[in-house]
This record gives structure tokens, C-alpha cells and sequence, in this order.
């Protein structure tokens, strides 16, 4: 009973991972590409298909090459030396469209698989929700913890779409292949007969059950030595995705990094993600040894297994040296037919890692809700001056609250510093606000013409202009406005470079990307703006000179501002305080069946 409950939650096991392959592969031969798609898909499998009929012509073409030699008939012989060169030429032009559509075919479905999920990591901020549910309890119990979207993207896909094409194709091709040749080495084989307790037996054709047999026992074979492979295969392009991202961020950080004098560091850190990549590299080589070891035994005993058995027909003279020919080319054909799954099963399991990794990631998006905590508060754009809250809960990823019952109302005219110690969710209540924080309660009306300037502001490689626009296109402002914001924001020396291209990031020092922000705002001069810690890496000089700009800008559009700052000469420009103040009696890990409390309040008080 427990040997078929197992193999019953295997085939189950089986039946659900194919269901998850045939989804992920459908939707673009059923996307706007459709057409092309099925044409080309169409094309491929009839090439396949004339690839199968050239082997049985050349294996017909074999039987009558060899009878000549036997007969020494050489007006036969160059007949078919004649002959075989068209049909090598056909089989050539057949082989190389064959190439040349299926790797166009791959090119274009991956080309569609990218954009889609491309279209959804980075649509409703699913790319930034996806990292903050990574560190949830709720992520690890339903398993939606997909790590490296980006490696998903660029390498899974492409090995999806190859794997997929090629195992599709190689196992049509089997198929086809085995019904075209089983006939064949079913006439050619004839009956086994033996005699067995004084009984006569006769099996016909015989050579087909060996085949089945033989091929039968190898695939099992195989499986059993190559099980290992699919987790390893699962696990190996994780590791490297990790190896690869922690070089990069090395590489973004790299001026910390030389300030800390931590190379070293790092470098031990790089050691270890790689030993990790070694390792499991190497426990995949051992199973893909042990794997070699067999499947190459296999393949050489296949070569000789038909001669074996044909051989007393032969040396009896009931066939000729053609037919020999004819029938080990026939019973090779079958058995590899037959033995599709043997030849092919380190690609298989491949080809499982790589389908299970991006159905997992598909399915991360589906499992968004499962890990928030609540539902995330609304950003409600609406033709209003004020800023409003409903009550507010605001939580941690971990569900840890950190405001609740907060309402909150702002106004034009008003200059509002949001003060707190470390920890208590400043930041925290800006994404809130923002409507990006997914672990909230409530609703926010927030006037439309807002815009929130983070410490640490995200410039895109390129032209200096596409930076400074961002995330707008450059092309909607004139060079002057561009220069001017530039100007305004302390960057005289950056006004003439527009068109430079740089990684602007790494190329400007930390109070040098925070006017460049700074002049991104004043280039769109946004109604209300709220700026979190948006000049600490500035002198105090520039910072009061960019913030009696902003108080200006703001002013004149009849909106406000929202600052987080700690220096004592920020809060001169504001006019209200909201304070976040710990509450003395609220725990982190409330008791069993208590009600958590916010670890903090909010207060309004005068600047």
C-alpha cells in the first residue's frame, strides 16, 4: 500500500509540474505574436518531420549500398553514390532552416516572455512589494520567497524557452521516428522461435521487444541515477544568481567600500557565496558522473546489441550484408526512439529547475496578498489642497505595529517637520503616504500635484539630462530649463554636460546626488513635496540656501511641504511639527490573546 501511495503522489507530482510547463508555455502562442508564433512552430515540426523521412529513405538507400558491395555489382554501386549525394544535399538544407527557425522561434518567445514578466515585476510596485514580502513570516510559510527576479528573467527564460523547444521537438521527433521505423524492423527482424519443456515457441518480430526491453530497462534506470540532478540543477542557479548580485552591489558600493578599507571583507564574503557555487557544482558533476557512466555504457552496447542478435540470421544466410545494415540502422532508429528519455535527462532535469523557478516566481505575484499583513492604504489622487488621513495602522513587514488610530491633516501654507528617533517610522509613514507601503491600514487623499524627494534619490546611467529628468522623458523640457535647474540647485559646473553619459551614481559625491534630486524638483515644481532627510549630506550654507528654495517654490504654487530632518537649522524654515514619540507601555511581542499596541504616537505641536 505505501509503494502505491507513493507512486500515486509521484504521478500526481508529475501531472501537477506538467500542467504548470503547458501554462507557462501557451500564453504566447495565444498572445498578438500568435500567428508568426504557430507559423513558425508549424514550419519546425514539418522539417522534423521530413528530417524522419530522410532516415528511412537512408536507411532504405543503406540496404541497397551494401547488397551492391556484397554483390560487387558496381553499376549499382554508382548509381547510388549518385543518389546519395541529393539526398545528402536535401537532408543539409532541411537541417540548416531547421536551426535557423527554431533558434528564431526561441528568439522571439523569449523576446515576449521577458516584456511580460517584465510588465509585471515592474507594474503596482510588485518589484518593490516582492522584496519587502521576502522577509515576512507569512512569505516563508507560503513559500512566495523568489529570490533574484532579475536572474529569473534574463537567464530562466532564455533556458525555458530553449529547453522547451528542443525537448518538444526531440520528443515529437522520437515519436514519429518509432512509428516510422517500427514496422520496418518489425518485417526485417522475423520471428524468434525456441523450443522450451518439449514446447515450440515463436516470437514475431522479435528485434522490436528487445528494443522495448532494452530501452525500457535503461530509462529506469537512468532515473533512478539521475534524480539528484533536478534539485541540484534548482539550487545551482541560485547560488550563482547570489554570487553574481553580491559582485554588483560590490561593485555600486564601490566607493564605501574603498572608504571603509573593506575589501577584504567583501572579498571573504564573495569566497563564501562561491565555495557555495562550487560546491553544489561539484555534487552536480558526481551525479552527472555517475549518470555518464551509465548512459555511455548504454549507448556503446546499443551499437553492437543488434549484430549480436541478427548475427545466426546472417551467418545462416537467411540475410544478406545489406539487410544486417538495414536492420541494426532500424533497431538504432527504434531503440533510440525508445531511449529519448535516456539521452536526454541531464537537459530534462535542466529543463525542471528552470520550469520550477520561473512558475514559482509567476506564482509570487499571485501570492502578493498572501503576504501582506493588511491590505495596502490607498493613495487617493483627488482635486483637493489639503493632505488627509483616515485612521491609520501602520505596521513592519514582521507585523510589528508601529502607529495606529493616526490621523493626519495638512494644508497649504504650512511647512511641516515630521521629528522622531530612530526606528519609529518616519520614513515609513512618507511610503504610506506615498500609497507604496503594503503593510498599512486606511486611506490617504493626497493632493495630485505631490512628489516625495527620498535621502537617497535613483538616477538612471545614461545622459545627464535623462538623469536629471527621471523619471519623466528628457525630450519634454528645453535645454535651458534643464540648465537652469541645474543652476538653482548649486550644480553650476553641471549645466554645460547635459549630453554626458555617466553612471551618475558612482560619479557624484553623496551632497552632490541630493542637489541633483534637488534640481529634479525644481524642475518640475511640484505643488506639495515631502523630503526625507533630502539634504543631510549637505553644509549647512547649501542647505539653507536650497531650502528657503524649495519653501519659495512650493509658496508660489500654493502647496506645502513635508520635511524629515534632524539639524536644528532645517526646522527654522517650518512652521508645525509632527512628532513621533515612543509609547512607554507597548511591547514588540504583545502576550497570548492580547491586542498588540503601536510601539509609538503621533503628536502635532508648534515649530
Amino acid at each position: 500500500m505505501a509503494l502505491v501511495a507513493s507512486v500515486s503522489a509521484k504521478w500526481a507530482g508529475f501531472k501537477a509540474f506538467i500542467a504548470r510547463a503547458v501554462a507557462l508555455s501557451t500564453p504566447y502562442f495565444s498572445s498578438e505574436d500568435k500567428w508568426k508564433a504557430r507559423g513558425m512552430l508549424a514550419a519546425i515540426i514539418a522539417l522534423n518531420l521530413a528530417l524522419v523521412y530522410m532516415a528511412v529513405v537512408f536507411n532504405d538507400w543503406n540496404r541497397l549500398f551494401y547488397d551492391s558491395l556484397q554483390d560487387k555489382d558496381a553499376a549499382v554501386f554508382w548509381e547510388q553514390l549518385g543518389r546519395f549525394t541529393y539526398l545528402a544535399f536535401g537532408f543539409i538544407v532541411i537541417a540548416v532552416y531547421k536551426f535557423y527557425l527554431t533558434q528564431l522561434l526561441e528568439m522571439r518567445w523569449r523576446a515576449w516572455m521577458t516584456d511580460h514578466y517584465l510588465h509585471k515585476w515592474m507594474s503596482h510596485q510588485a518589484f518593490y512589494r516582492l522584496e519587502l514580502a521576502r522577509f515576512t513570516p507569512q512569505a516563508h510559510a507560503h513559500g512566495a520567497n523568489p529570490d533574484n527576479p532579475d536572474q529569473r528573467i534574463q537567464e530562466d527564460i532564455n533556458q525555458f524557452t530553449s529547453y522547451t523547444i528542443s525537448l518538444s521537438m526531440g520528443l515529437l521527433n522520437a515519436v514519429v521516428t518509432l512509428a516510422s521505423f517500427v514496422g520496418i524492423l518489425w518485417t526485417l527482424s522475423g520471428g524468434f522461435a525456441f523450443t522450451l519443456a518439449g514446447q515450440e515457441y515463436n516470437i514475431p518480430g522479435f528485434m522490436v521487444w528487445m528494443a522495448v526491453l532494452y530501452s525500457m530497462v535503461g530509462s529506469v534506470i537512468t532515473h533512478y541515477i539521475g534524480r539528484k540532478q533536478i534539485p541540484l540543477n534548482f539550487e545551482q542557479q541560485r547560488v550563482e544568481a547570489d554570487f553574481r548580485h553580491h559582485m554588483v552591489r560590490a561593485r555600486e558600493y564601490s566607493e564605501s567600500i574603498a572608504f571603509d578599507r573593506g575589501e577584504q571583507v567583501v572579498r571573504e564574503q564573495m569566497a563564501q557565496r562561491f565555495s557555495r557555487v562550487l560546491a553544489n557544482n561539484l555534487a552536480l558533476i558526481k551525479a552527472q558522473k555517475g549518470l555518464i557512466w551509465f548512459t555511455s555504457f548504454f549507448g556503446q552496447a546499443a551499437v553492437v546489441f543488434p549484430f549480436v542478435v541478427a548475427a545466426p540470421r546472417f551467418f545462416s544466410g537467411a540475410i544478406q550484408l545489406g539487410q544486417l545494415t538495414q536492420i541494426s540502422g532500424a533497431f538504432g532508429q527504434v531503440q533510440g526512439s525508445l531511449s529519448w528519455f535516456v539521452d536526454t535527462y541531464s537537459s530534462l532535469a535542466s529543463w525542471r529547475a528552470t520550469t520550477d523557478r520561473l512558475t514559482s516566481f509567476e506564482e509570487s505575484f499571485k501570492d502578493l496578498a498572501l503576504v501582506k499583513t493588511a491590505q495596502a492604504a490607498p493613495k487617493t489622487i483627488a482635486n483637493t489642497d489639503a493632505l488627509d488621513t483616515a485612521p491609520l495602522r501602520i505596521a513592519l513587514p514582521d507585523g510589528t505595529t508601529l502607529l495606529e488610530h493616526t490621523r493626519l491633516h495638512a494644508q497649504p501654507g504650512d511647512r511641516i517637520l515630521l521629528q522622531g528617533p530612530s526606528g519609529s517610522g518616519k520614513s515609513t509613514l512618507f511610503r504610506t503616504l506615498a500609497g507604496i507601503w503594503p503593510f498599512a491600514d486606511g486611506a490617504v487623499t493626497l493632493p495630485a500635484d505631490s512628489m516625495f524627494l527620498p535621502q537617497r534619490a535613483y538616477f538612471p546611467n545614461g545622459t545627464l539630462r535623462d538623469a536629471l529628468a527621471y523619471p519623466s522623458h528628457a525630450t519634454q523640457y528645453p535645454d535651458t530649463a534643464l540648465q537652469q535647474a541645474l543652476r538653482d540647485a548649486l550644480l553650476p559646473h553641471l549645466a554645460d554636460s547635459l549630453d554626458m553619459v555617466d553612471a551618475w551614481s558612482q560619479k557624484l559625491s553623496g551632497g552632490e546626488q541630493q542637489r541633483l534630486a534637488i534640481a529634479r524638483v525644481l524642475l518640475k515644481q511640484p505643488q506639495w513635496l515631502f523630503a526625507d532627510e533630502a539634504t543631510s549630506a549637505l553644509d549647512e550654507a547649501a542647505e539653507a540656501a536650497l531650502y528657503q528654495r524649495l519653501c519659495t517654490l512650493v509658496t508660489e504654487k500654493g502647496g506645502a511641504l513635508v520635511s524629515i530632518a534632524h539639524r536644528p537649522g532645517v526646522a527654522a524654515f517650518h512652521n508645525q511639527r509632527w512628532v513621533l514619540e515612543p509609547r512607554a507601555e507597548a511591547t514588540a511581542t504583545p502576550a497570548a490573546g492580547a491586542q498588540a499596541e503601536a510601539l509609538f504616537i503621533l503628536s502635532v505641536k508648534p515649530a
